[in-house]
């Protein structure tokens, strides 16, 4: 028998945690619910949880610090911030942190279902493959590499260096959408083409992974406010890649 989804509801609202909690066990999920921190600490410890649903605006712990130490865990759940309006900016944090996607308060049962089933399916599609492993004698052989802004971006080491030759840390999903836009310069990808050739699946018009990683990326590259942007937004059309060689 499948185990049902493990959810953490943390939010210190009672009623809209009793409400969400209610709705997910409907679902088919098995939700948790976390007034705070310590509850969902104790969650943790009892068994692995698939997803946090973490409301920014905590008591004691607040959502960015929690949201922090889950990406630390060797095997993180997925995270969809929940934030009321004016938080934007404790949003982008959350988003640079490595939060998945977030939902703003009020909010519609049935729209967070959505989300929450969209991050499961990509979260399931990522999911490392068990093989077996198999000796490949190792040839060292020269890296083409890219070079753009002062940034040095080398393919065959999956290695990012800014000007002074420090290595910019990037995921491996971060890794190849900059590869993808730094090989096709000027060429505008719209986020169907993007979710396709970087992450390799189907547009889902629910995902906002595209957005989120190219947010991530934006505050990676571009560290100086009056530099010109590398990832330009096309309205209507998608994102390009404009950076002097």
């Amino acid at each position: 028998m499948t185990t049902p989804t493990r959810i953490a509801v943390v939010e210190d609202e009672a009623d809209l945690r009793d409400v969400v909690v209610d709705y997910l066990r409907l679902q088919g999920f098995a939700p948790i619910p976390c007034p705070e921190a310590a509850a969902l600490d104790a969650a943790l410890a009892e068994a692995p949880i698939d997803l946090v649903l973490l409301d920014l605006n905590l008591p004691k712990e607040g959502g960015l610090s929690i949201a922090r130490r889950l990406k630390a865990l060797a095997e993180p759940p997925g995270i969809i911030m929940v934030t009321a309006l004016g938080e934007s900016v404790d949003r982008v944090v959350g988003l640079e942190i490595g939060a998945d996607d977030y939902v703003g308060k009020p909010f519609e049962l049935r729209e967070l279902l959505a989300r929450i089933r969209s991050l499961l399916r990509r979260r399931a599609a990522s999911a490392p493959v068990a093989t077996a492993p198999v000796a490949i004698p190792v040839t060292p052989t020269p890296c083409p590499r890219l070079s753009f802004a002062g940034f040095t971006l080398w393919p065959g080491e999956r290695r990012l260096l800014d000007a002074r030759g420090a290595e910019v840390p990037l995921t491996a999903m971060e890794f190849d959408l900059l590869l993808l836009f730094a090989s096709h310069a000027g060429e505008i990808f719209s986020r169907e083409a993007l979710l396709a050739r970087a992450h390799g699946k189907g547009a889902d018009p629910l995902d906002r992974s595209i957005d989120i990683r190219i947010t991530r990326l934006r505050r990676k590259l571009e560290a100086t406010p009056d530099a010109p942007p590398l990832i330009r937004t096309v309205r209507g059309r998608g994102y390009v890649f404009e950076a002097p060689r």
